[in-house]
């Protein structure tokens, strides 16, 4: 189809989030974009067990403050099977761009969450995103 909407890079997505709204919010925004929610959880070892499964997963957003851990740990798996890491939390940690693509400042508009995945989903590509939505930090990646 010449005028169809490009296949995207990133499509299936784990969200990693304990505040009950935002995780929905979250869903509900990224749903209605028509991506892929392979799982919503709020626990480091829920997530470090879904990422060991195998499962297909595109990009990982994960929070840094979890009820039974940190994020990093979460960041440190995905690593592990080359799933790229979004780190959306309120305090973006100093060794965040070891373990991830960017780091999306809380709280965060409709708007700056999608812009921060395409933004990481350019860089993919070996792109320079045209723009960087507010609240956003895209780290220097390879793609």
């Amino acid at each position: 189809m010449m005028f169809g909407r490009k296949k995207r890079r990133i499509s299936r997505l784990l969200l990693v989030e304990d505040e009950p709204l935002v995780a929905f919010d979250a869903e509900h925004i990224l749903s209605e974009e028509d991506y892929e929610i392979v799982a919503t959880v709020d626990r480091v070892a829920h997530a470090v067990r879904i990422i060991g499964e195998g499962r297909e997963i595109d990009l990982v957003l994960v929070d840094i403050a979890l009820t039974d851990g940190s994020g990093i740990e979460v960041a440190r798996a995905a690593a592990a099977r080359d799933i790229p890491v979004l780190f959306v939390t309120g305090n973006c940690p100093g060794d965040a761009e070891a373990l991830a693509f960017g780091c999306l400042a809380k709280p965060y508009s409709q708007r700056s969450l999608l812009g921060a995945i395409r933004a990481v989903e350019a860089s993919l590509d070996g792109r320079v995103p045209r723009r960087l939505p507010q609240g956003f930090r895209l780290f220097a990646k390879a793609g």
